[in-house]
């Protein structure tokens, strides 16, 4: 994967981190724990409707987020590093993605840094994972889908996979963003994977 040119001064993998305001805001907060956990230096630029969302969705706060990330970067920070093609990563993953995020990555209208920094993954031919949420869905949200998908990036909603039996959310939340990482082929070790780790009933 051309992204595999992403390493640090210090051999560590980059991965940028984009949480918006789509409901479940807990698939950006655990990826990070994820990535930290790899050893993934991680780039984490949150939206406001994020910030929200995680008040009255999770008891996290906030400043604790914000240390799960190797580097912070402010939303309207467009002369962020990320923000540049030269600055290498193995791509990007939001999580979850909104459906305005997602139009503004499908019409390449880039008002903040996190559409921007996208539009740079793209460019560069990186790879984009955008674990949209919403339902049900509509022919603009479908259309957009399609346009990103002819992008380059990869629309994955957090479907839970039921085929493992996951006994908790925890577990559905984290063979999710497993299935992502193998994307980047990074394994986060939170994958039942078929044929490997079940066996399938009579």
């Amino acid at each position: 994967m051309a992204g595999r040119k992403s390493k640090t001064s210090g051999g560590k993998d980059r991965l940028i981190v984009g949480i918006t305001g789509a409901s479940g805001v807990i698939y950006g907060v655990r990826l990070l724990e994820l990535l930290r956990a790899l050893e993934v230096e991680s780039h984490l630029v949150m939206s406001r409707s994020a910030e929200i969302a995680l008040a009255h969705e999770t008891d996290r706060k906030l400043a604790a987020v914000r240390r799960l990330a190797d580097v912070v970067h402010p939303v309207a920070d467009i002369a962020a590093a990320i923000s540049s093609g030269s600055f290498r990563t193995l791509g990007m993953v939001i999580a979850p993605c909104s459906m305005r995020t997602l139009a503004e990555i499908a019409t390449g209208v880039t008002t903040s840094l996190m559409s921007r920094a996208a539009d740079v993954v793209l460019k560069e031919r990186r790879r984009l994972v955008l674990m949209v949420r919403e339902t049900p869905l509509h022919a603009v949200h479908l259309r957009n889908m399609l346009t990103v998908t002819e992008l380059g990036a990869i629309v994955m909603p957090p479907v839970p996979a039921l085929y493992g039996k996951p006994a908790s959310i925890e577990a559905m939340i984290d063979h999710s963003l497993g299935r992502a990482l193998d994307l980047f082929g990074l394994d986060a070790g939170t994958v039942a994977r078929w044929g490997e780790t079940s066996k399938r009933r009579r």
